[in-house]
């Protein structure tokens, strides 16, 4: 999830998953790759940004952490937190609730580079077709973690349609309030656009 990925501060909170010396390391040297990948495509575009030309570390590294160019925006370490985020809330709140909670409380942790990065990120999603594709991928995977929590505070099964059809229906929510938030300069709170996609699927896509 774009939002969550650039939530790095929300390891500190009760009830995520502890991540031991050797993953952290990995996790700061994928940041590193990110972050001086962002640099370069927003200096010199993301068509004219080989892999070969992110200099922070060999290519082989890069390769080795990210296998193309569209996994350095796309792939992320957050899921776990996400997940920890929604088990952590109580079992009988709505899944709006309990994504709007998560949702934000993520975006109130952002440092300035964070939300630059979170930006970027979505600019890169609206605006270049091959990463656009590839988000499918990372959709059907939170949807999977979100179907199993839903799953499991219902005792219904995760392959049960109301429940996928909820779990894809959340995500798609945050992923256009904040897709709207960039597409308009951010001239809105995030916050608040966040809040209305949950409310629309709150009160049953009504108006």
């Amino acid at each position: 999830m774009t939002l969550m990925a650039c939530a790095q501060n929300s390891a500190a909170q009760p009830g995520t998953p502890k991540i031991g010396l050797r993953e952290r390391k990995k996790i700061q040297t994928r940041q590193a790759i990110r972050r001086a990948a962002y640099r370069l495509f927003a200096e010199h575009g993301y068509e004219a940004t080989s892999v070969d030309r992110i200099a922070e570390v060999s290519p082989s590294t890069v390769s080795r952490y990210f296998p193309t160019r569209e996994d350095i925006v796309l792939t992320d370490e957050y899921g776990p937190l996400l997940e920890a985020g929604l088990r952590a809330r109580p079992a009988g709140e709505p899944m709006t609730e309990s994504m709007r909670h998560v949702a934000v409380e993520a975006l109130r942790r952002l440092s300035a580079e964070e939300r630059a990065e979170l930006v970027q990120r979505a600019r890169l999603i609206r605006e270049v077709p091959a990463i656009r594709g590839r988000t499918a991928e990372n959709t059907a995977r939170d949807s999977a973690m979100i179907s199993a929590v839903l799953a499991e505070r219902t005792g219904r099964s995760a392959d049960d349609l109301e429940v996928r059809v909820i779990s894809t229906a959340l995500l798609a929510g945050l992923q256009e309030a904040l897709l709207h938030w960039v597409a308009d300069g951010q001239r809105d709170d995030l916050g608040t656009l966040i809040d209305r996609a949950m409310n629309v699927l709150g009160r049953g896509l009504t108006w």
